[in-house]
């Protein structure tokens, strides 16, 4: 086992050529037909901006997805990864900047619902886990969702995530000490968000946790265990300062 970081393995392995690299990082298993035409999509709408621009990624986009409703809005300068495991159900705003990455060999990838605004720079990104995510949540600006293997996010109904949040769904073994934790593979457990959470900005919520209904953390937490249906959570680590009626 090479002790440099374990995504060094995969982009500098020398059995692998470039074009195989980047199917691998972006394409998945596309067809050459779908290559094409994803390439040609980012290519030349990408970029537009304005209401031009909306209305060409509306239109062009829509065949990259496994699944995408009515009223989904792209924003300007976006990145798509294995989009052919990524679904979209109605009503959908995706900021400007925003990275949507379902990457994985055998995983299913992400499902956003109905009525979600994804904020400008935000990120949900797969490593072989899942991001789930039901309706009428807001993701604010520059929220990252990172899910590892065989993992998942599920993100509830009626959900707010402050800005500048961080929800790590897999944790690294970093038992030996002779090389880094990346290149000694992670665990996954997966993080869940109940119905009518609100994530003040700033929070970090790591793998294993599981925030209950109606539950408040305070911005700057550190989540790192449970937080029970109805609680106020602050600090760090996040401890449960009151209930709410």
């Amino acid at each position: 086992m090479e002790k440099g970081p374990g995504l060094h393995r995969k982009i500098f392995d020398e059995r692998k050529s470039i074009f195989r690299k980047y199917k691998e990082m972006y394409l998945g298993n596309l067809s050459l037909p779908g290559i094409i035409y994803y390439e040609l999509v980012i290519l030349l709408f990408t970029q537009i901006p304005g209401s031009l621009g909306f209305f060409l990624r509306k239109k062009f986009f829509a065949p990259l997805f496994r699944k995408i409703g009515k009223g989904v809005i792209f924003g300007k300068n976006l990145t798509i990864r294995h989009p052919q495991k990524i679904s979209f159900g109605n009503n959908i705003v995706i900021d400007d900047n925003c990275l949507i990455d379902a990457k994985g060999e055998t995983n299913e990838g992400i499902s956003i619902g109905d009525n979600v605004t994804i904020g400008r720079n935000s990120s949900l990104v797969c490593k072989n886990g899942n991001i789930k995510i039901g309706s009428s949540v807001n993701i604010t600006t520059n929220v990252n969702m990172i899910c590892g293997e065989n993992g998942e996010i599920v993100l509830g109904n009626n959900i707010d995530i402050g800005s500048f949040t961080h929800l790590s769904g897999s944790t690294y073994n970093y038992s030996r000490a002779d090389m880094l934790p990346s290149a000694q593979g992670r665990i996954s457990r997966g993080i869940i968000l109940k119905d009518l959470v609100w994530i003040g900005a700033g929070v970090i919520i790591l793998d294993g946790v599981t925030i209950g209904g109606k539950s408040v953390v305070g911005a700057g937490a550190v989540v790192t265990e449970d937080v029970p249906p109805n609680s106020v959570a602050f600090g760090v680590p996040a401890k449960v300062v009151r209930e709410r009626q």
